[in-house]
């Protein structure tokens, strides 16, 4: 691609930005901890503190790994939240079963939120299909798998692919294989797959870098605990924010940890909103709220009686609130001129009421 090309089609993806509400997605993940009835509670919690889309996670422990006891099927000793735990037994507790896609779906959508999921193998997209899911996500452990990203991406729907733990080659290899699909609408996130991740690991500025390199909506995978990363994230620019979603951190759960609680997860839709709509337009104007401001602002003015022939001094001429007189600049070139006629206090003063001497 050309880099004219990409100027007028990352441009026209800045412009998108700024017009477009960035979309909250409520992320269940394993915070249902195996209770259905706790699943549809998390839904309509995600729901009522405002997010436009709840996202779920399509696998099962047998589509995701072997349940075998060697190490390498084990997670670091040192991991903060999952450390020595087998990754069999972790999908087996953390996964949403099947059976509950469906009406999870319908609870969405009866309340006008968009219902979608991560598939993690070419089985779950196509029971999503049958579903009719909306859109689709990548989780980042997938951006490695080409041919399940090639298969989600020739549905022809939205795809959101998160890129943590991924690098830029394979991000690369990630955008061209979308393309080559035909499907246009891509979103990328930046993530950091540690967690809870540290803030500091965050690096928000990547935002402006994927959106300027592949001119596609760029948006954030959060994994750290409060919304000060996310309200950041959103003044960048990011289309799209995705939270996990817990009902309460002390329940616990293979995600509970670095989740949000309902009442956080409204708060970083209410102040997300309010940094989206703050950002506005680049171009410089003063704005029509500001009018009083303006006409409050210093200028020139006689603050003492003259009399004609009178010389502008610096007791007799100030620059003070509000405005209507001269710019306070011009004081100087005013200052031992003679006043043209008498004024008397609080008269606004501009040059053609003096002469030289």
């Amino acid at each position: 691609m050309s880099p004219l090309l990409l100027t007028e089609k990352t441009k026209r993806i800045n412009d998108m930005t700024q017009a477009m509400s960035p979309m909250f997605i409520a992320e269940i993940s394993a915070n249902h901890l195996g209770e259905f009835e706790r699943a549809k509670e998390l839904v309509f919690a995600a729901i009522d503190s405002g997010a436009t889309a709840v996202k779920f996670q399509t696998y099962t422990a047998e589509t995701m790994t072997l349940d075998l006891e060697t190490p390498e099927f084990k997670i670091s000793e040192d991991h903060p939240l999952w450390g020595g735990q087998k990754l069999f037994a972790l999908y087996e507790q953390a996964h949403t079963p099947w059976e509950w896609h469906s009406e999870l779906f319908r609870i969405c959508r009866d309340r006008n939120v968009i219902p979608f999921s991560s598939p993690f193998d070419s089985t779950a997209v196509d029971f999503l299909e049958e579903l009719n899911a909306p859109m689709y996500k990548i989780a980042s452990m997938e951006t490695g798998d080409i041919p399940l990203i090639r298969k989600v991406a020739e549905t022809g729907k939205p795809l959101i692919i998160s890129t943590g733990a991924t690098e830029w080659e394979e991000i690369e290899d990630v955008v061209a294989t979308v393309q080559k699909t035909g499907n246009r609408d891509l979103t990328l996130l930046v993530c950091t797959s540690s967690y809870p991740a540290d803030p500091i690991d965050a690096h928000l500025n990547r935002i402006t870098t994927l959106r300027n390199h592949f001119g596609v909506k760029v948006g954030l995978s959060d994994h750290t605990l409060g919304i000060g990363v996310s309200i950041a994230a959103i003044a960048l620019g990011a289309t799209a924010i995705e939270k996990h979603l817990t009902l309460r951190r002390s329940d616990g759960g293979a995600d509970g940890a670095f989740s949000m609680e309902p009442q956080e997860f409204a708060t970083l839709v209410q102040e997300g909103l309010t940094a989206h709509k703050s950002l506005g337009k680049a171009e410089w104007s003063m704005q029509e709220s500001e009018k009083e401001s303006r006409r409050l602002r210093r200028s020139l003015y006689i603050v003492k009686n003259v009399s004609k022939g009178e010389t502008a001094t610096n007791e007799n001429v100030r620059s003070i609130r509000p405005g209507g007189g001269g710019p306070p600049k011009l004081l100087d070139e005013m200052l031992g001129k003679k006043f043209s006629q008498h004024f008397v206090a609080g008269t606004p003063i501009s040059l053609d009421m003096l002469f030289d001497s």
